[in-house]
């Protein structure tokens, strides 16, 4: 079933990745965490269809995405980038695996916290944060998408991780053995999303560290 809905607004969360708000269906349900098929109703562009994360709950009145642009690439994104409060979208059915279960280490790659910002939101409003953290990689510091929000939310819980840029108090590199294992104790669960190669690697190192595919939620996006 299509959803045909007006944008409210638009904004910048970084220098790639807008905030996106929009009407919400009045029979569209979602947990957080899921995703949906989003085009935008203009000529040409009706079929185009694009997975978008919602970032906002399911309870609130609208619905909301924070979506990584990419203008060189003259696709979905950078279109996205020409509309204004008015213009129409197309919102299709929603899907995702990425389940909340429990206490556990949110690992993501750039444009893949967005499942989380929905998942830590939720537990934020209903005071279930308890222990859970967040590993975040991103190539520099600009890059990373809700900075003040999540250090605000988590404190030393928020482990960010830069690979293109030495920044004081940020691990520099990739996600690595070493940084999941200083993380991991006490923790039962392992949510992953961000580009396959970091989270094949990802789970590669959680598998030399013990922890069992059951134990691991993922997602690809």
């Amino acid at each position: 079933m299509t959803h045909l809905v007006k944008i409210k607004g638009i904004d910048y969360l970084t220098h790639d990745v807008i905030r996106l708000i929009a009407e919400k269906p009045n029979d569209i349900q979602f947990h957080p965490g899921q995703a949906v098929d989003v085009s935008i109703n203009k000529p040409g562009w009706e079929n185009e269809l694009r997975a978008f994360t919602f970032t906002s709950l399911p309870d609130e009145d609208f619905i909301e995405f924070n979506i990584k642009v990419y203008p060189a690439h003259k696709g979905v994104t950078n279109e996205l980038l020409t509309l204004k409060s008015g213009n129409e979208l197309l919102i299709g059915d929603v899907f995702g695996d990425i389940t909340y279960k429990g206490e556990g280490v949110f690992i993501a790659g750039g444009a893949g916290i967005t499942p989380f910002t929905s998942i830590l939101k939720h537990l934020q409003k209903h005071h279930k944060l308890a222990n859970n953290k967040l590993i975040f990689a991103n190539k520099t510091k600009a890059d990373i998408i809700l900075e003040k929000y999540f250090t605000e939310l988590l404190g030393k819980n928020f482990i960010n991780v830069l690979s293109d840029e030495k920044v004081p108090g940020y691990e520099f590199g990739y996600i690595n053995a070493e940084i999941i294992k200083s993380q991991i104790q006490g923790h039962p669960y392992f949510y992953l999303c961000g580009p396959p190669p970091m989270m094949n690697a990802v789970e590669e190192h959680l598998s030399n560290l013990g922890v069992s595919k059951e134990a691991i939620v993922r997602e690809a996006f």
